[in-house]
């Protein structure tokens, strides 16, 4: 078992290992459990003997979860039990749940206590560290939430084996994406065979991963500085996310992204890191993505959360290890994209 601990105002603890969930122990004596309603019963069940919840909410599966509507009805379902102000919420899943849960826990009664089960690796390596929860609008992704660090975080590494593969890998992008941004040494650990549930390099390589955001949210919780860096390939990632009605997942689309991003970083006189991005997506095998015109991501582009009031912000790299934030003319933006989208058919991954 490997434990990460995360700095700065409210600090807390991340566990990673197998089992971890079975010493799970909330201080206080009321919590709501919020899932996603695809998650195995038996898992649920295993937590719900661990917690003794008083109340167990289902939420839809995936980025279903993440509306107005069900973050409504879940804090109507709290009030109708009386959660108390001393209360807990605990949100088990993957990382829209969390996401859900979190933003649940810091708006209901003005606050109260949130811990984090993430059952998937992108829940793992991203969404339950680091305090950012939220839901998204019509009008893009994330825009609504609030900064809820967790009072504890528990990655059981045995729930990752009831992932279908296709879903493991996608979760990868992120661990690699903290490879590119902040420890290259990542990069190889991600695609190497041992790098799958139940595999001898799994929890090191996760537990590092999460090393990586943990050291920046500790620096920098409400992205004043460089937890911008942590959005790497983010930018048109969450565009994709947005136009295709979150047809494409998260982490696909963030490989995806991350292959743009390290083209405009090359064109801009950065390093030429395509290559790796570009072995990511072979290695990863997402599903082609479908076709989104330039002028459908720039909508989406621009209400990236990263831009400010003289537009939007990318997050690019010199070199390994070394991101940086900068703004790119449209017209670069757009001949990098259709390059992009030359790859993408170069390689089969685009419909």
């Amino acid at each position: 078992m490997r434990r990460i601990e995360v700095g700065g105002a409210a600090p807390y603890g991340v566990e990673v290992g197998a089992g971890v969930l079975d010493g799970a122990r909330p201080s206080e004596r009321q919590v709501a459990l919020i899932h996603p309603v695809d998650l195995p019963a038996a898992l649920v069940a295993r937590v719900q003997s661990v917690l003794s919840p008083v109340l167990t909410v289902p939420v839809p599966a995936r980025d279903d979860c993440k509306t107005l509507a069900v973050f409504s009805d879940v804090l109507s379902r709290l009030a109708q039990v009386n959660l108390p102000r001393d209360g807990a919420v605990v949100g088990l899943g993957g990382g829209a749940a969390t996401d859900l849960a979190g933003f649940v826990a810091a708006s209901y009664l003005r606050g109260v206590a949130f811990y984090t089960m993430p059952t998937t690796l992108l829940g793992m390596v991203d969404a339950a560290v680091g305090g950012k929860t939220g839901v998204n609008l019509p009008e893009g992704k994330n825009l609504v939430g609030a900064f809820w660090p967790p009072r504890a975080v528990w990655c059981d590494t045995t729930t990752l084996t009831t992932l279908p593969e296709a879903v493991f890998r996608e979760g990868a992008a992120e661990a690699f994406k903290h490879g590119l941004i902040s420890d290259p040494s990542l990069l190889d650990r991600v695609t190497a065979p041992g790098f799958r549930p139940g595999g001898p390099g799994l929890e090191d390589t996760l537990a590092d991963a999460i090393a990586v955001k943990a050291g920046v949210v500790t620096r920098d919780l409400t992205e004043q500085g460089e937890r911008a860096f942590l959005n790497f390939g983010h930018t048109l990632a969450h565009a994709l996310e947005a136009v295709t009605d979150h047809a494409v997942p998260h982490g696909e689309a963030v490989a995806y992204g991350m292959h743009y991003a390290a083209r405009l970083s090359r064109a801009l006189g950065g390093a030429d890191l395509t290559r790796r991005t570009r072995a990511f997506l072979v290695w990863q095998r997402p599903a082609p993505l479908p076709a989104v015109t330039f002028e459908e991501a720039r909508t989406f582009m621009a209400r990236d959360k990263k831009a400010d009031a003289d537009g939007v912000r990318f997050v690019l790299l010199r070199d390994l290890a070394q991101p940086y934030l900068t703004r790119v003319p449209e017209a670069q933006l757009r001949a990098v994209f259709q390059a992009w989208q030359a790859d993408l058919r170069e390689l089969n991954l685009l419909a």
